[in-house]
């Protein structure tokens, strides 16, 4: 598996991130690769390495560019208050709304589909915590290349604003994964039985489920609530999805 850093021109200025491809001549599936909102750091660069030498081509973007380079200061964990990290949230998303995160995730397809190891067709997108729903608008903006999306503990995917994700649902042609912590405020149990209506109406292929004693960032290996044996389910279902979408 190689690991190269690269940049991403964008409308907002450019993009630093990593592409992962695995060893030897060839093209493979393309994979969008989507950070919590602790950015770009060892734990998921690993994670994407990992993905890459399952037979993908994975793109992990700074999708918080706009706000700093990686790795990103100050790190929300090491912040002192809840106060602090109220603030810095804001810092990291405000300049990603809807429509934002949308022609960015078009910019990371475009770019992901011009490399030399990815192949043609089909791609897939993951999404963690806060870019969870950006797997969602992903699959929305380019209908006709994203084949698979996941979220694994995403944040906000039902919400009673004219904007929530869950809107996006008839543009989406993608088979989707949703992978619900336990006790999420970000996600609690009556957001996740809308969402499940939601997807019911909807029609289209997808799997919703709440992973037992997996709390907020459970997937991470660098959080405190690291649950490695969920963490290894979720990995395991990411790739079936994969294999089954873009074999």
């Amino acid at each position: 598996m190689s690991e190269r850093e690269i940049e991403i021109p964008m409308q907002g200025g450019s993009c630093e991130g990593f592409l992962y491809c695995p060893e030897g001549e060839g093209r493979w599936p393309g994979i969008l690769y989507l950070t919590d909102i602790g950015g770009i750091r060892p734990s998921n660069r690993e994670s994407a390495g990992r993905l890459a030498k399952e037979g993908y081509a994975v793109l992990l973007p700074n999708v918080f560019y706009r706000t700093g380079r990686t790795p990103l200061q100050p790190a929300l964990r090491t912040l002192a208050t809840e106060e602090m990290k109220k603030q810095r949230m804001s810092e990291l998303t405000q300049p990603l709304p809807p429509e934002r995160m949308e022609d960015d995730a078009s910019a990371y397809v475009g770019f992901l589909s011009s490399q030399d190891c990815v192949r043609e067709g089909k791609m897939g997108v993951v999404g963690y915590c806060f870019t969870g729903k950006m797997a969602l608008y992903t699959a929305a903006a380019q209908p006709n290349v994203i084949a698979a999306a996941a979220s694994f503990h995403g944040g906000g995917l039902f919400t009673e604003t004219p904007t929530s994700p869950h809107l996006t649902l008839p543009r989406i042609k993608a088979r989707l994964y949703f992978a619900h912590a336990t006790n999420d405020r970000s996600m609690p149990e009556e957001a996740i039985a809308k969402l499940n209506r939601a997807l019911e109406s909807w029609g289209g292929k997808y799997e919703s489920e709440t992973y037992t004693d997996a709390y907020h960032s459970w997937t991470s290996s660098d959080s405190p609530v690291y649950n490695p044996p969920q963490a290894e389910r979720a990995f395991r279902k990411l790739l079936d999805l994969l294999q089954e979408t873009l074999s």
